[in-house]
């Protein structure tokens, strides 16, 4: 819901640099850039009142946004704004006034409003929410109306609009030509990062951070053209242009050192000229802007380190599914769907994280294994602290809804009883003997005084309101007791002087009743008005009765009322007292809820392992990677595997760097190299593995391609795709990278792909030295694995009887000549007519190339004695696909002269004459 008006305690900050405004001209932007946005300019139409004054004044303040102008029960909007809105919610669009003042206009209940917000920033379109900041009660004439808070993709903080499991980041760029900085905020959580990268690998960390909302600079074109068009392409409607004094470098300073209070940020490991200084000034302005209420809960600054952490990058996390499935983007069906046994929304979080972003250093991967393996080997203490934590609501979204104002006695009440838990929390995990559960029993605040003030504070039930009273306990405030008792014996003393009117007027109906124009009221029947006495003045006529008051009436309605309203009045001011006191006391909630969070991601590690037979795997610095009777943690839980197939892997980097896996098509090979990528990654983030067990060297980088399709929005084809991913990874593998490539080559045509894949492998194996994994259709490949020393064929075992085909999933050493691809043609269903012609042309086709496969030109030792062989001063080249021999020559070579006689050998020439077509 909006802020609370009241509540609402500081405005966006003047603009920031304008001493020193950036007056550069403006370049062309670059080819494919999107264009830049101006200002809409508004023109004022529509009826001349009052209100539409207000609402042309706050359009004026935000014409960017649709304006959702608070009138009673509804968010009414107006012009343009309607008829976007009855468009994109498929809401009525009807119009205010009749002529030629008629303004469209459309509403939306305020009570349903957060599904409208969420519809709308899903599609980009910003919303400004315009609050009535007066009473109407108290107000005589207009209420006085202004914008509160400006809604976007990035800043939406309600609950039904936000998934509890994932982060909503908003995030800032700013190019310089040193680098570029990044800074990113979830503002519901207050959780605030920053980081320096080069301009090229902004992409891969934008990619890995998913925002909701990206703030680039006007001038982002200009500086890093490249990276910048990428980013409009690719994020589309989630990108915010602002203007260029926005990243002024002085301006965001200033605006960081007011909100944090420092005079340098070298205490949270910034330098001051760093490029993250204007990112991270930007983001905070704009939060400014958009919140109009404090954001005291962004309260640290944390430095994230991509070289800590293995790197994937877009096509790597969409191949393993890890947080989303590739076909139809859910979340079912995912590794962390596999892995997420939370049983906190900040634990949740907190384990998404860690699955997008392993590390890469043996000793805290060793340091969060063991934190694993401490709830793995204790189960009753593991579900005993799971039992606790369910009972424990989203502390980090409550600490921000209380700093903004936002939270009723609901949320503060949610608070404490999850504060109340923290003390039993503590005691579950004391003599923990894993440095990391120590560690974070240490970091958790029993916050038993946030705890007693509360539950002192408010009734156990509180309404969702907080401006409508029966909010404070009784007993709390002598005043609101002695209020609500004026309140309460109005009611008896109604009941006594209904009674005894009624007796001395004589007039058995009379009731006393109440509504909002005349206040209290005696009703008498219409057929004993003539009873009425004298001192009854009478207000008003209806069917039945006629109304009267009293001055007694009057003067008690004056005292019940004054104390009702006194009553509601202070029951707010308490609240917001409380608020107050508890927002100032964030900082050890906050504190609590990342260490609780972190208790509970460990838990639900140990959780997964324990009920899925997973073990700790060894993890190291060595080249090695060697994993027994691996298992893909997905496919094996998934309904339609029986009984899955375990395998084996072994790579090294110094003896056996590359394996060639060749087999048919449904045999299982993208599922045993990506299970061997998933065992990589869960060891890297600390989880046990789904092996009986494995020793993994810690990698730098995941490369995968597996599959690929077209990219329609950058017109290129399914084989450019490919041919984009597979220079990603040759440019940027390392020696430490795992590379896990699948039918490389195959969007082209044979000869093309066999030689694309054929030099890729090479150049793997000469040039990078990275444990890879090649499974492929080429079988004229596994002859590198008697050329090249590390390279090594594996296969996937079949069993034939006759024209049937049974996939055994098993993983064998040594290669493979065939792809039984005409059999898994009849599998799914291929005509048999189909069928046959194919098997006829197959065996014309293996015929006439039964000698295909390349030639190296040189000493073949060159290349197992470690990199490429060379010929002279040049590297070897490959005499690909020499021409065939001709069926002349075949005969020629088969033809036995010894056993030739004369007339035999001049009736072959006669034919070989005639082949030639020579005779």
């Amino acid at each position: 819901m909006p802020a609370d008006p009241a509540s609402t305690d500081s405005v966006a900050p003047a603009r920031p640099g304008s001493e020193t405004p950036n007056q550069s001209p403006a370049k062309a932007p670059a080819a494919g850039a999107r264009p830049r946005r101006e200002r809409p300019k508004l023109v004022r139409t529509g009826p001349k009142t009052a209100m539409m004054d207000q609402w042309w004044s706050a359009k004026e303040e935000q014409p960017e946004a649709l304006l959702f102008f608070r009138m009673g029960d509804f968010y009414e909007l107006f012009g343009d704004d309607a008829v976007v809105a009855s468009r994109e919610l498929g809401i009525t669009l009807t119009k205010r006034d009749k002529g030629d003042d008629a303004l469209p206009m459309a509403g939306v209940p305020v009570r349903s409003v957060e599904g409208h917000l969420l519809r709308l920033v899903r599609k980009g379109i910003k919303v400004a929410i315009c609050e009535q900041l007066t009473d109407p009660k108290q107000t005589k004439g207009i209420v006085q109306r202004g914008i509160v808070r400006v809604v976007t993709a990035g800043t939406i903080t309600e609950e039904d609009a936000l998934d509890a499991r994932a982060s909503n980041f908003l995030c800032a760029v700013h190019f310089e030509k040193k680098g570029a900085g990044l800074a990113w905020v979830d503002v519901s959580t207050g959780r605030f990062h920053v980081a320096e990268v080069p301009s090229a690998g902004v992409p891969d960390l934008i990619a890995q951070i998913d925002p909701a909302e990206l703030l680039l600079s006007s001038e982002a074109v200009d500086r890093a053209p490249e990276v910048a068009t990428e980013l409009y392409r690719t994020l589309e409607r989630r990108v915010t242009e602002r203007e260029a004094w926005r990243f002024d470098p002085g301006g965001m300073e200033r605006v960081l050192r007011q909100h944090f209070g420092v005079q340098t940020f070298a205490g949270f490991g910034v330098e001051d000229g760093s490029a993250i200084v204007p990112a991270a000034g930007a983001l905070l302005e704009y939060l400014a802007e958009t919140q109009k209420s404090s954001c005291d809960h962004i309260r640290r600054i944390e430095v994230a380190e991509p070289s800590r952490h293995l790197v994937l990058d877009r096509a790597t996390r969409s191949c393993l599914e890890l947080v989303v499935t590739q076909r139809e983007a859910r979340r079912e069906g995912t590794v962390l769907d596999v892995l997420d046994s939370t049983c906190t929304p900040m634990g949740g979080r907190l384990l998404r994280e860690w699955l997008l972003e392993p590390l890469r250093e043996v000793e805290p991967i060793v340091h969060r294994q063991q934190g694993v393996a401490e709830f793995v080997a204790q189960p009753f203490l593991r579900e005993d602290v799971r039992e606790l934590l369910r009972e424990v609501r989203d502390l980090e979204r409550l600490v921000a809804k209380i700093s903004t104002g936002r939270a009723n006695g609901r949320d503060l009440l949610a608070l404490a009883q999850s504060t109340d838990l923290m003390p039993r929390l503590l005691e579950r995990l004391e003599g923990s003997y894993s440095g990391i559960l120590s560690e974070l029993a240490a970091a958790i605040d029993p916050l038993g005084d946030l705890t007693q003030r509360v539950s002192q504070t408010l009734v156990d039930e509180p309404p969702p309101t907080i401006r409508e009273g029966n909010l404070i306990r009784a007993g709390f405030n002598g005043e609101l007791d002695e209020l609500r008792s004026i309140a309460g014996d109005g009611k008896t003393w109604m009941a006594k002087f209904q009674a005894e009117e009624s007796e001395r007027a004589g007039i058995p109906g009379l009731k006393i009743g109440f509504n909002s124009v005349f206040g209290y009221f005696l009703e008498v029947p219409r057929g004993q008005v003539d009873k009425v006495p004298e001192n009854y003045i009478r207000k008003q006529t209806i069917k039945t009765a006629e109304r009267y008051i009293t001055p007694e009436l009057k003067e008690f309605e004056g005292k019940v009322l004054q104390a009702e309203e006194r009553s509601k009045a202070l029951e707010y001011e308490l609240f917001g007292s409380l608020r107050d006191e508890l927002a100032g006391q964030l900082g050890r909630v906050l504190d609590t809820a990342h260490a609780v969070a972190a208790v509970d991601a460990l838990a639900s590690l140990a959780q997964t392992a324990s009920e899925n037979r997973y073990v700790a795997p060894t993890v190291d610095d060595s080249g090695e990677l060697e994993i027994v009777e691996g298992r893909h943690p997905v496919i094996e839980l998934s309904a339609s595997c029986e009984s899955f197939v375990p395998n084996d892997t072994r790579l090294d980097t110094e003896r056996r760097s590359l394996t060639i896996l060749t087999g048919p098509n449904m045999a299982g090979k993208s599922t045993y190299i990506r299970q061997t990528a998933l065992i990589v990654l869960l060891a890297q983030i600390g989880s046990f593995v789904p092996a009986d067990s494995a020793r993994v060297g810690v990698v730098d980088r995941i490369f995968t391609r597996v599959g690929s399709g077209d990219d329609i929005s950058r017109g290129e084809s399914t084989f450019m795709v490919e041919m984009v991913e597979i220079a990603n990874i040759l440019n940027n593998a390392t020696r430490r990278s795992l590379v896990v490539l699948d039918e490389v080559g195959r969007g082209t045509s044979t000869f093309d792909g066999l030689a694309l894949a054929w030099s890729i492998v090479e150049h793997i194996h000469g040039k990078i030295g990275a444990r890879t994994l090649f499974a492929t259709h080429y079988h004229q490949l596994t002859e590198l694995a008697q050329r090249l020393d590390g390279v090594a064929n594996l296969s996937v075992a079949v069993r034939e009887w006759g024209d049937e085909i049974v996939f055994l999933h098993k993983i064998i050493e040594g290669g493979t000549d065939r792809s039984y691809g005409i059999h898994v043609a009849r599998l799914a269903g291929v005509p048999p007519e189909v069928i046959g012609r194919a098997r006829q042309i197959l065996g014309e086709i293996e015929g006439d190339a039964a000698d295909l496969a390349p030639r190296i030109a040189g000493d073949a030792a060159g290349s197992r004695s470690g990199g490429a062989s060379r010929v002279a001063d040049g590297p070897v080249q490959l005499d690909l696909f020499a021409s065939q021999p001709s069926p002349v020559d075949r005969d020629l070579r088969e033809l036995d002269l010894d056993q030739l006689s004369p007339i035999d050998a001049l009736l072959k020439l006669r034919e070989l004459k005639a082949m030639i077509g020579d005779g």
